[in-house]
């Protein structure tokens, strides 16, 4: 929103919207030329250069001749002293340009491995020749446009890096970086917030992150800004807070205006994110009932990374960048615990596919729908370590194994699937030759929604009534997490299968309570529809052309 409102007030060229639904941009920055350069979700880069009428766009290439960009999912700028113009991408590294954008040199995944892959929003810093990449596996330093790099990382990622590690801080999550006078540096991380005086190679980590609304969680900080008065304000996931000693710590700056123009309350909040309606709604808002059958616990605490990647839910592919997704994902540092979503037994410990770790229950529940008995199973893989062995019994909350990045990882996270199957076979489950499950079903339906958020799943048919695949359905305001950021939903291809209860085409959890305005094209036509959701409740939409 904020890179869309410095749009507005630049009164610049409307953005090429090759959709049809708009440009999601995530990062906004003026160059010191005045060009102006906007990082979106999925389209590249747009660039107005000074005196120009039209944006000129920059996108990636699969051919390396071309010295494009690396990805198309861009939310960090920098620029140097010399001209050279820094950027980060959600999932696929990092680049650098030294002629204005005209080539690029890359650290990707082909130069990076599978770590380093999600750069922080807006998480690029530079002080004079220094340039600071933050990413959720730690810092990257460079002194010399990325011809060496040291490390600024945890405990755990110093003893797996390769390049000199110049200081080490608590967590390698870096989820904001602000480069101050001199050689200060400030970071927000899972923790809660460090500072370094000397560049990155000492950290004072003592500082706590702002207070929660609703306790046990952890509001993180996402950016840094000090004020014409020099006091120290940091925006979180949960509103705006000032910080100052004074106070020992947060202060609550009653006198800042919510977005309502009235005074916030409770520990500074500026008001919580609002839906954003577009289109013309349709009918009445689609209503929140009760789920219909019983949640799981969540695998990741509240007070680690619980947030599931929104790049890369079930069934996705990314705006058809991958193969679809069969589980949904928990970026996560290595070694964070990853915990047991309900009671049952280990039925398997050890690796799957292509060497992941991975560890699997079978589930005490069953589950009768459409007049079969489903036994319930969970799988966790990717794990750097697996510490339940096949046979044990374990309880919900358990912790069953450690975040890491084996087999088909690119970055440290956990893969969490749910599988309701007619049959008691372990190998029907986790079975490292097969790539597309059987029974697998989409987790965000199954585990518990995040604490005040709410759960929409539906159905989007053809006028042949045929479910719509890899429909895109536009309208929902998700704020977190910010470093994979949500731009629509994306419904099943033929590869995934729905739920046994629900039998539908799409669900998404974690949805802060509103009313909305969804919308998906079908056979050409734009097709609406108003939703409101509700707190623990689950809201159930249809998409049919022809309907009023």
């Amino acid at each position: 929103m904020t890179g869309l409102l410095l749009l507005l007030a630049l009164q610049v060229p409307q953005l090429p919207d090759s959709s049809g639904w708009g440009v999601h941009v995530l990062a906004t920055a003026r160059a010191p030329d005045s060009s102006i350069w906007i990082g979106t979700y999925g389209e590249g880069i747009f660039v107005l250069r000074k005196g120009a009428a039209d944006w000129e766009r920059i996108r990636s290439s699969n051919d390396t001749a071309a010295q494009s960009i690396s990805w198309d999912f861009v939310h960090a700028f920098a620029f140097g002293a010399r001209g050279q113009v820094w950027y980060g991408t959600v999932g696929n590294g990092w680049g650098l340009s030294t002629d204005n954008g005209k080539t690029w040199k890359n650290w990707e995944f082909r130069q990076l491995g599978p770590e380093w892959q999600y750069v922080a929003p807006n998480g690029i810093g530079i002080n004079g020749d220094t340039v600071y990449i933050a990413t959720a596996d730690g810092i990257k330093v460079t002194w010399d446009d990325g011809a060496t790099w040291s490390v600024i990382t945890d405990s755990i990622g110093a003893t797996t890096t390769h390049d000199p590690v110049i200081g080490t801080i608590r967590s390698q999550y870096v989820n904001a970086l602000s480069v101050g006078p001199g050689s200060n540096l400030w970071i927000g991380y899972l923790p809660g917030i460090a500072h370094s005086p000397d560049g990155g190679r000492e950290w004072h980590e003592g500082f706590a992150p702002p207070p929660c609304a609703q306790p046990p969680c952890a509001n993180r900080a996402r950016s840094f800004n000090v004020d014409a008065n020099g006091r120290f304000w940091i925006n979180t996931e949960q509103g705006l807070y000032r910080f100052e000693r004074r106070f020992d710590g947060w202060a609550t700056p009653d006198s800042v205006p919510c977005r309502t123009g009235k005074p916030c309350r409770g520990g500074a909040r500026i008001g919580d994110s609002q839906p954003l309606p577009f289109g013309t709604p349709v009918g009445a808002a689609a209503g929140a009932s009760t789920p219909r059958h019983t949640w799981f616990r969540r695998p990741i605490a509240l007070t680690d990374q619980p947030y599931i990647d929104q790049t890369y839910r079930f069934g996705s592919t990314m705006g058809g960048n991958f193969q679809p997704h069969q589980g949904v994902e928990f970026n996560n540092p290595d070694g964070t615990p990853v915990h047991a979503i309900g009671d049952g037994v280990i039925v398997h410990s050890g690796p799957a596919e292509q060497g992941a770790l991975t560890v699997a229950i079978k589930h005490d529940r069953t589950l009768t729908a459409d007049g079969k008995s489903l036994y319930l199973f969970s799988v966790y893989y990717h794990n750097t370590k697996l510490l339940k062995q096949v046979g044990q019994r374990v309880r919900a909350g358990d912790v069953i194994a450690l975040v890491g990045n084996t087999g088909r990882a690119t970055n440290d996270h956990l893969h969490l699937e749910v599988h309701a199957s007619p049959f008691d076979s372990t190998r029907l489950i986790v079975d490292p030759d097969v790539r597309y499950p059987p029974y697998n079903t989409n987790p965000e339906l199954w585990i518990e929604p995040l604490p005040g958020t709410g759960m929409i799943a539906g159905q989007v048919w053809d006028s042949a009534g045929k479910p719509v695949y890899q429909a895109r359905i536009y309208g929902l305001v998700k704020p977190e997490p910010r470093e994979t950021p949500f731009s629509f939903i994306e419904t099943y291809g033929p590869r995934n299968h729905s739920d046994p209860v629900y039998h539908e085409h799409f669900g998404i959890a974690d949805v802060p309570p509103g009313r909305y305005v969804l919308g998906v094209a079908i056979g050409g036509k734009r097709v609406y529809r108003q939703v409101k959701v509700e707190a623990g409740k689950l809201t159930w939409v249809e998409f049919r052309p022809n309907t009023q």
